[in-house]
């Protein structure tokens, strides 16, 4: 498709060039101002900028369909046919079953206590250092030994996550130079899934284990079981490991409101939320229209492709008030699109949630504020994060 429908603002803005993937937010409120769906001339896609119209496309999942493919270009979307990223009801409905099942809150209330000792065996050597850096020493910690630790992936090949994971997310994006060269990274990533992430390879107790065993009861087919490693492989990792860092550079330049959660730490979950809110760990996904819809007064073809973009919508101004400002006592956080809504919100969203609590909950009653010394940006297609962000905690 190359020309846009009737009523649909037309923009040249480049969304994943360099310079906007730094600071993507004046990009974003232009688009907002410009109309509720913009026409992208530089991708050929269609994006609704504001929170209002965002929301309805996650909500619609018969006409913004996942199962069409959820990233930006072909190549990646033929690739990921299988798993619950690229499906809709019913089929979505039986695969999500199966991998929620260990990250339910019934299920983590027992991981609870393992986490809380490790946050707190790490927060002693860090303050212990007085500085540190929250990118990689604090925030990465938790989702790489515990997570990757309950998955129950092989220990060979298990240290290039770090690597694989942003390369999948770099894959969501346009065909740029940033997705093709991560295409073969990735490549590593899906042998590693089907040659290594196998029945007898992994830990018995472990959730990719748990897949393979629902395949054997029929649950999911055994066509599906490989490609839902990646549902744990990719997700797990980087989003939970740049909102924490978020969380601590925010906290670094907004020292007050530090000081107003440690007089009142039942604000943790809010301040999550706000930080996940304003610097949305994933800002774009996309959306295929499968039938004819009609959005912000424009009517979507049949056969286009929308970006959703919940860092644009997590900014709107006609949904929050001042929303470029980090605020913990902001009364409707909660409603931030941050960890996707809909059919596909974040499957491991409370383990973020309790990850992030348990260091938090650590640092609270032991530092009085964080100093900033310096924070680089990690570039990516999609993931919105600090490559480094260092910190000395007083």
């Amino acid at each position: 498709m190359s020309h846009p429908a009737k009523g649909a603002a037309i923009s040249e803005a480049r969304l994943f060039d360099d310079e906007n993937l730094r600071n993507p937010y004046p990009l974003y409120r232009a688009l907002r101002d410009a109309g509720p769906v913009i026409w992208l001339e530089a991708y050929g896609m269609y994006m609704p900028p504001r929170y209002a119209e965002t929301r309805r496309a996650l909500e619609d999942w018969e006409h913004f369909s996942s199962a069409g493919g959820v990233t930006m270009n072909a190549v990646m979307n033929e690739k990921l046919s299988g798993g619950l990223l690229c499906s809709d009801p019913p089929r979505h409905d039986a695969l999500r079953k199966v991998i929620e099942r260990p990250v339910m809150p019934k299920a983590l209330s027992a991981l609870r206590e393992r986490v809380r000792a490790e946050a707190k065996g790490l927060i002693d050597r860090l303050l212990a250092k007085g500085s540190f850096d929250a990118a990689t020493e604090l925030a990465q910690h938790l989702p790489v030994t515990i997570v990757s630790d309950l998955v129950g992936l092989p220990e060979d090949g298990r240290e290039h996550m770090l690597k694989w994971a942003p390369a999948n997310f770099d894959c969501f994006g346009p065909l740029n130079d940033r997705t093709n060269a991560a295409f073969p990274i990735v490549g590593e990533m899906v042998e590693y899934a089907f040659t290594q992430c196998v029945p007898g390879k992994l830990k018995p107790d472990g959730w990719a284990q748990m897949i393979w065993d629902a395949a054997a009861r029929g649950e999911v087919s055994l066509e599906d079981a490989p490609f839902m490693m990646n549902d744990y492989m990719g997700p797990s990792l980087d989003t939970t490991i740049f909102a924490t860092t978020w969380l601590i550079w925010l906290f670094a330049r907004h020292p007050e409101q530090w000081q107003r959660l440690r007089e009142n730490p039942a604000l943790i979950p809010s301040a999550i939320n706000e930080a996940v809110r304003l610097e949305s760990p994933i800002q774009n996904f996309s959306r295929h229209v499968a039938k004819d819809v009609e959005i912000g007064g424009v009517t979507l073809p049949a056969g286009s492709r929308v970006i959703v973009s919940y860092g644009s919508a997590n900014r709107d101004e006609r949904k929050w008030g001042n929303p470029e400002d980090f605020d913990i006592l902001r009364e409707d956080a909660n409603d931030h699109l941050g960890f996707g809504h809909g059919e596909h919100n974040c499957v491991g969203k409370n383990l973020a949630r309790l990850e992030m609590r348990a260091l938090l909950t650590e640092l609270l009653p032991r530092v009085e504020r964080f100093e900033l010394h310096s924070a680089e940006p990690f570039l990516n297609n999609v993931l919105h994060g600090l490559a480094s962000c260092r910190v000395t905690a007083h």
